[in-house]
């Protein structure tokens, strides 16, 4: 007897600056599901933040064009009883599509940030990947570094600056210098994939840091520049069971790692798996696996680390959604392990449920 497939809702696109990476990764997702298991729901959502039950081919999302087809207005329904979407019919009326799980491939904003969890929480849906405060704590730079303070977790030295203006450009200067000096990087604090990041050489170019970095949140973080590899490894499990892979190098076609660097340059390498050190392989599990329990994580994170020049392993991030296709870091750091791309998907939806 044949077993009843799963109906997973892949949700993908979204507000953020990061809408289309989210549709390459989505599509890549849809593709990889193990059809004998899970019925695909597909759910675009605008820029503009509208939802819409999408039935087009799957490489439409990627290219960006299924905004253009017919597409039915839908919402994920908080309200419990439905399990499922709402979908709007031309005549006025809805219709309840039920959904097992959802797969938020949302990156940044409104979505890899705990807003769509939250909504998943509410209609009694499981969801993959981590929960609303995991989500929200790990996007927010300045209270997940706190967290991992809290956690004796090394660190670059940084500086947290909130509705901060360019009237404070002196002070702030100031402060750089006192504390870990020039080159330095400014960061808007809630923003993914290197989004706003500019690195300052002096004063003039803070100014211009500063101005960019504010385009995009009210809330700052300038690090002091590290000197070194970068380095990630990917993490897996729940609550109790947690795994970590092997450690990736991400040697940069840019100075660093930046938005362009990361998806729109092939210069960029990823070795895999990096040349490190027994010691250093063991310390970058250790220190993955505790940031991931400093947010109470749940199901994925990557965590990414400076090696610097001197020997300090230093953790810079954890991002609680990463770049999902088969060559994105996440995923090829665990078919290194042996867990290929479509067992990884597999493996996240079965994990959902166990919340």
């Amino acid at each position: 007897m044949k077993m009843e497939r799963m109906v997973v809702c892949v949700l993908f696109g979204g507000q953020s600056s990061e809408h289309e990476v989210s549709c390459v990764s989505a599509a890549s997702v849809i593709k990889n599901l193990d059809p004998e298991k899970y019925e695909v729901v597909k759910v675009g959502i605008t820029r503009r933040g509208r939802w819409f039950y999408y039935q087009g081919p799957v490489d439409r999302i990627e290219s960006g064009e299924w905004e253009n087809e017919h597409n039915k207005r839908c919402v994920l329904s908080p309200d419990p009883h439905h399990r499922g979407l709402i979908v709007m019919n031309k005549n006025g009326d809805y219709t309840v599509v039920h959904i097992d799980v959802v797969f938020p491939v949302l990156h940044g904003k409104y979505g890899e940030d705990g807003t769509v969890q939250g909504l998943c929480e509410l209609s009694g849906v499981p969801y993959v990947g981590d929960g609303v405060f995991a989500s929200a704590a790990a996007m927010d730079k300045v209270f997940a570094k706190r967290l991992f303070a809290q956690e004796g977790l090394p660190q670059a030295a940084y500086l947290a600056l909130k509705d901060c203006s360019l009237g404070d450009l002196n002070d702030i200067d100031a402060e750089i210098t006192a504390s870990f000096g020039y080159p330095c990087f400014v960061k808007p604090a809630n923003a993914g994939s290197s989004v706003g990041i500019t690195k300052a050489k002096d004063k003039a170019e803070l100014r211009r840091a500063l101005e960019t970095a504010l385009l995009h949140d009210r809330k700052l973080v300038i690090e002091e520049a590290i000197v070194g590899r970068e380095l990630e490894c990917s993490v897996l499990g729940d609550y109790q069971n947690i795994s970590v892979s092997c450690a990736g190098e991400i040697r940069p076609a840019a100075e660093f790692y930046d938005y362009n660097a990361k998806y729109n340059d092939d210069r960029s390498e990823l070795i895999i798996p990096a040349e490190l050190d027994d010691t250093t392989q063991r310390q970058m599990a250790e220190y993955a696996t505790r940031a991931f329990q400093a947010v109470d994580g749940f199901g994925l994170v990557r965590a990414d680390f400076f090696l610097a020049e001197d020997g300090r392993l230093l953790l810079n991030e954890i991002n609680t959604l990463p770049g999902f296709t088969s060559i994105s870091m996440y995923a090829k750091l665990w078919e290194a392990r042996g867990l290929s791309y479509r067992e990884l998907l597999t493996t996240l939806i079965e994990l959902a449920p166990k919340r």
